[in-house]
């Protein structure tokens, strides 16, 4: 008899739970040591709050209280973080620290083998600016990563504001340049080209967004955007610094970000490991007008990427 769970969920069973238990222990430390204080929000939260963050992202599960008041299980943990922050925090000196190993939940497309349900670990650092708020976040996401094992992993950066002033530099139409974002945030390249072709753009508005490498590839471009992301380059210790490739049309899924974002990469997976960047409106609409940058790592990525590096060794 075949009893079925819940599509885009899984059982784990305890040699596997060893395994995602460790990995969570060796980041627990690494925050804990940094001055992260772990925090704990409720799985379920009214959807009108959760849809004040403007995330992209639509839930998997939506329920009805006894009072009639739409539920919604969380697809992040940063918009709870930033209701949190606004209410507990209201009057507590910034920078404020936190981290946390939670499950999230996500709608995703039926019959592809996507996760409803997966276990995250992140931080929020709120009240610091960029880029040293920045440097902060990629440091500690390296030395999380180093003390779980990975090695072979690398993390893309890049700028959510610098297509947008790129759109604005070359008097892209509102409605074009939702098109153009569009296929930019499905990394559809040959969609881009086209519309930029049919509207008679500056051939700059494809050609920038594939620029990938070290620095010199901030030299094809100008303006706050760039000089923001050679800070951040600048700052950063050099075992940080040799793990940056720096991508400048890279488009993370969630809606909030306004500067730098990032993704962690490793060849033993084909997908991002997790990610994060900046936030620096987010908290206002919580009531506590604050900077802020996070990250977010999928737990069972990192698990799958540990053991793909050790199958190749």
């Amino acid at each position: 008899m075949i009893h079925p769970i819940p599509n885009g969920t899984r059982d784990v069973l305890p040699d596997e739970m060893r395994e995602l238990r460790a990995i969570t222990e060796a980041m627990r430390g690494v925050f804990e040591h940094r001055g992260y204080g772990e925090v704990w929000t409720p799985t379920i939260e009214f959807e009108d709050v959760l849809r004040r963050g403007e995330t992209g992202v639509d839930p998997a599960y939506r329920v009805f209280d006894d009072h009639g008041h739409v539920m919604a299980l969380r697809p992040d943990m940063t918009v709870p973080i930033a209701r949190v922050a606004a209410t507990r925090y209201a009057h507590a000196d910034p920078p404020l620290r936190f981290c946390y190993f939670a499950h999230v939940y996500r709608g995703v497309r039926p019959h592809r083998g996507q996760n409803r349900e997966f276990l995250q670990a992140g931080v929020e650092l709120l009240g610091s600016e960029g880029p040293d708020g920045t440097v902060e976040a990629l440091t500690l996401l390296c030395e999380a990563l180093d003390a779980t094992g990975l090695t072979g992993y690398r993390i893309a950066l890049g700028s959510a504001s610098l297509y947008p002033a790129l759109m604005e530099t070359f008097d892209v139409p509102a409605d074009v340049g939702e098109g153009l974002l569009a296929a930019l945030g499905a990394s559809d390249f040959v969609r881009l080209e086209r519309l930029v072709g049919e509207h008679g753009l500056n051939d700059a508005l494809v050609r920038v967004p594939q620029l990938r490498g070290g620095p010199g590839v901030l030299d094809e471009v100008t303006g706050g955007e760039a000089d923001g992301l050679r800070a951040i380059v600048a700052g950063l210790p050099a075992a940080v610094a040799d793990r940056i490739v720096l991508d400048l049309g890279l488009a993370r899924g969630l809606g909030y970000y306004t500067g730098a974002v990032f993704d962690v990469l490793d060849p033993a997976l084909g997908e991002p490991l997790g990610g994060g960047g900046r936030y620096d409106d987010l908290l206002a609409r919580f009531g506590r007008d604050l900077p802020a940058v996070g990250f977010a790592l999928n737990v069972d990525r990192v698990h799958l990427a540990l053991a793909g590096e050790e199958a190749v060794a």
